[in-house]
């Protein structure tokens, strides 16, 4: 997958309002399809890199031009992008979990809303993601405060698919101990997870080991649906004083390299897991939401959609057990005024309210996947249902 740098930020696209450059989006769009790959689309709105006409705006007149920018781009490349970055970078760092003051922030708190609705009427087809960084460690008043919007975005029916974690680390920031917990419990959501700017400023075994610990973590969440590294080769960084990528300056593939590829092609499946420095064992104790840990049983639901009509579509929720169960139950919750017609598959049905279906199953060993399958009557709106898992 291949995701633009800056080609396709606001100031690149729009450069004078109403003139769009597509010149530069377009070689990386056609280019990438050409090769089989698929395009991540970065940013249609961030405060950062807007073009001089817009940074003069403000208030309704600002909103406007924001919400035809991100109407015009996503319609141009519809159909051509698997995933975009709606709105970018747009929460405070600190411990206030507050939302970054911004031209945008100052139209309306609303504004990352009717960004997100604004780019799902241009491409309904594309999953929107929010994307930003410092959001990697669940604890940090920034990665709760993306959560807390995440979650009422899915409560309310905001179309939200994606979350995306820029994953920029260091010494001073390294990757936290509880990073399978954030990708989880962002999943748990029911939205996919993304790591979107990999890049781990070291050198040698270190470096190497906290790559391989990333790519676990994303591995051991279901819902996790990409690894992007924020460049290929050292000198091509942004941060090219830090070393952070896979290759070195002259091409040539570093341990990092290795460590990733040798975790993809294991599976997951840990190279080392007694080694107390990899953050991404499932082994580790330090790491509470590792499927491994000892205590009570847990599972993960998981929807993937099926087949699509007019009036109608399909999804199935796969029930996995982290942990050997007795019985599970999932929640299917839906957005007004969805409608589900039809179950099929693993487990029984129950209505706890109009919209809300629990679904209740039998006992799993560790490991172990069950399913289940609706068709949901959506009445025009097309917003995934989020789903749930309670083991016991």
């Amino acid at each position: 997958m291949i995701t633009a740098e800056n080609e396709m930020k606001m100031d690149a696209m729009q450069p004078q309002r109403g003139q769009f450059n597509w010149s530069s989006g377009d070689r990386i769009v056609n280019g990438a399809r050409q090769n089989g790959k698929q395009v991540r689309g970065h940013a249609l709105a961030w405060h950062s890199q807007q073009p001089g006409w817009m940074q003069n705006m403000s208030g309704s007149q600002l909103r406007q031009a924001m919400l035809d920018h991100v109407t015009q781009v996503a319609t141009y490349y519809r159909g051509k992008i698997h995933s975009w970055d709606v709105v970018n970078e747009a929460f405070a760092d600190g411990s206030s979990g507050a939302r970054r003051d911004s031209n945008l922030q100052r139209t309306g708190n609303d504004w990352i809303e009717a960004a997100f609705r604004a780019a799902r009427a241009a491409d309904p087809n594309a999953k929107l993601c929010y994307n930003d960084y410092n959001t990697d460690n669940w604890q940090h008043a920034k990665t709760q405060a993306v959560y807390r919007m995440v979650q009422d975005f899915k409560a309310r029916g905001v179309p939200i698919d994606c979350v995306g974690f820029q994953a920029h680390f260091n010494s001073g920031n390294p990757v936290p101990s509880n990073y399978h917990e954030t990708l989880q419990n962002f999943a748990d959501l029911g939205v996919d997870v993304q790591i979107t700017e990999l890049d781990i400023e070291g050198s040698g075994s270190s470096q190497a080991q906290q790559f391989d610990g990333v790519t676990q973590a994303c591995l051991a969440v279901e819902r996790c649906t990409g690894i992007t590294v924020w460049g290929v080769r050292d000198t091509d960084s942004l941060r090219a004083s830090g070393t952070p990528l896979l290759f070195d300056g002259n091409g040539n593939k570093k341990q990092a390299y290795t460590a990733v590829l040798n975790r993809l092609n294991g599976g997951g499946t840990p190279a080392d897991p007694g080694d107390p420095t990899d953050p991404g064992d499932p082994g580790d104790p330090g790491d509470p939401g590792d499927p491994g840990d000892p205590g009570s049983a847990t599972c993960t639901a998981t929807y993937s959609e099926g087949q699509k009509w007019n009036d109608r579509f399909n999804g199935t929720v796969t029930i996995r057990a982290n942990s050997a169960m007795s019985g599970w139950s999932s929640t299917v919750q839906l957005t007004n005024p969805q409608l589900i017609t039809a179950v099929w598959g693993s487990g029984t049905p129950s209505w706890p309210a109009q919209r809300t279906m629990v679904v209740s199953g039998g006992g799993l060993a560790a490991g172990q996947t069950t399913t289940f399958g609706f068709t949901v009557q959506h009445g025009g709106t097309w917003t995934w249902p989020a789903v749930s898992c309670t083991a016991s």
